[in-house]
């Protein structure tokens, strides 16, 4: 029956709502949330069962200045870097970074991790829920006593390494800091690549139920990773035992007997 009425004999009734109501609510709301942008505080409103329109919210979330100041993380200034070369002796370059990861009980906790880039060992990994730059420059200290202080050091932009307790230690003791650029991880290849297997070979495949489990638990993988797990990019070898390689002058020889075959190659060739 209703679809044979004429246009001309009914029309909608527009329902009047209380914006000064609406538009009070939505201040309270965005007092209460202020990090919440219109959208979100639209479904707020319909939850308490406002029935208006989120272009509307849109509206009035203008009107009333109400939006969201948008926080944008300051960016630091780091000169393009020129392309390194790899180490050549052992302290020659370290390198450092944190991985993270969560305890049974849902709280996360922080692990730093340092390389040795030359012999790939790791001289030491921290383990906390919070490793300020202080605690970074204690944990270096104690590993330069037990091995000597490196030349340099390659790190990322984060907040522990570009601190003020971190920069004062590496002046005091002729130690270069080098900054890889920001969102390039892989101009600090050799740390990722020991974060990578830390992260699969032991985070992934243990339950630490409290901060001291996890340093006990890591503290065993790690003198494993010296001196049990082999290396392809040590031949095989150990970090341990390829030390050992340098210290006994083997190593040396190695090298310089495979330059020899090298050149030799290059003269056959050249002669032919």
């Amino acid at each position: 029956m209703l679809a044979g009425l004429q246009r001309s004999t009914h029309r909608y009734q527009a329902r009047l709502r209380d914006g000064v109501a609406i538009v009070g609510r939505l201040r309270e709301l965005a007092t209460v949330r202020p990090r919440f942008g219109y959208r979100r505080l639209h479904l707020l409103l319909r939850r308490e069962g406002v029935e208006v329109n989120v272009k509307r919210v849109y509206r009035l979330y203008r009107a009333e200045g109400l939006s969201v100041r948008i926080r944008r993380r300051k960016k630091l200034r780091v000169p393009r870097l020129p392309p390194i070369d790899p180490p050549t002796a052992r302290n020659e370059r370290w390198a450092m970074d944190f991985v993270s990861d969560m305890l049974a009980d849902g709280r996360r906790f922080r692990a730093f991790t340092l390389i040795d880039a030359f012999t790939r060992e790791c001289p030491a990994i921290e383990v906390d829920t919070s490793l300020p730059g202080a605690r970074v420059v204690r944990v270096l200290e104690r590993v330069a006593a037990e091995r000597g202080y490196p030349k340099g050091i390659t790190v990322d932009n984060g907040p522990e390494f570009i601190s003020t307790a971190l920069d004062k230690w590496a002046f005091e003791h002729g130690v270069e800091l080098r900054f890889i650029q920001p969102g390039k991880p892989m101009q600090n290849g050799h740390v990722e690549s020991f974060n990578g297997r830390f992260r699969d070979e032991c985070l992934a495949e243990s339950w630490f139920p409290t901060v001291p489990r996890a340093r006990v638990e890591i503290e065993l993988w790690r003198v494993d990773y010296n001196t049990v797990r082999p290396h392809s990019s040590l031949d095989g070898r150990t970090p341990e035992e390829f030390v050992r390689a340098l210290d006994s002058g083997y190593e040396t020889k190695k090298k310089v007997t495979i330059e020899v075959k090298k050149s030799d190659c290059l003269a056959e060739s050249v002669d032919q």
